[in-house]
């Protein structure tokens, strides 16, 4: 598998990719990603301003993800609990993984390969948000050690659900 930033003429892969988690969180009356979001133009700002990823089985798009290291200001503020540090961190959003490769941990794959540009920019936090009944993202992160942090609320004033995962510093390795 291989991990790499997007490019325009990926636009269309990974909104079929993000069409197939939109039907997903809809049958199971999950409010996330609904009325149009994230959409073209969305994705297609993620490539402008380099936070947008795929992950390749092969030459075919199979995930993708938009990671940023540019803050996040609906994290500046959190309820019911906190951060666990708070240093630069990256901010992983609109995982999605292709139906045909559900289950087969492409999710975690993601946040491996997160993880280690993480530590090529000298950045040892990642935080993450996420609807509070989408519970295979919540596995998902329970899985790759992220905690529980709090609540925070999206510009829309939607509500979220928020996770940290702390790297160990190279000096720590």
């Amino acid at each position: 598998m291989k991990f790499r930033k997007s490019v325009k003429t990926d636009i269309n892969n990974i909104m079929n990719i993000i069409s197939q988690a939109q039907d997903y969180f809809k049958e199971h009356g999950i409010n996330q990603w609904q009325d149009n979001y994230p959409n073209s133009e969305i994705i297609s700002n993620d490539i402008d301003n380099n936070y947008s990823y795929v992950l390749l089985n092969e030459d075919n798009i199979v995930a993708t993800a938009a990671v940023s290291f540019d803050g996040e200001k609906t994290y500046d503020f959190i309820y019911e609990g906190q951060w666990i540090s708070n240093n630069e961190y990256a901010v992983i959003h609109r995982i999605a993984v292709d139906n045909n490769f559900k289950g087969m941990g492409l999710s975690t794959q993601i946040i491996k390969n997160v993880q280690e540009l993480c530590l090529e920019k000298g950045v040892y936090s990642i935080k993450v948000d996420t609807h509070k009944e989408n519970l295979s993202m919540q596995r998902m992160l329970n899985k790759n050690k992220f905690q529980y942090c709090g609540i925070i609320y999206l510009e829309d004033g939607s509500k979220r659900i928020a996770f940290e995962k702390t790297l160990p510093m190279k000096s720590q390795l």
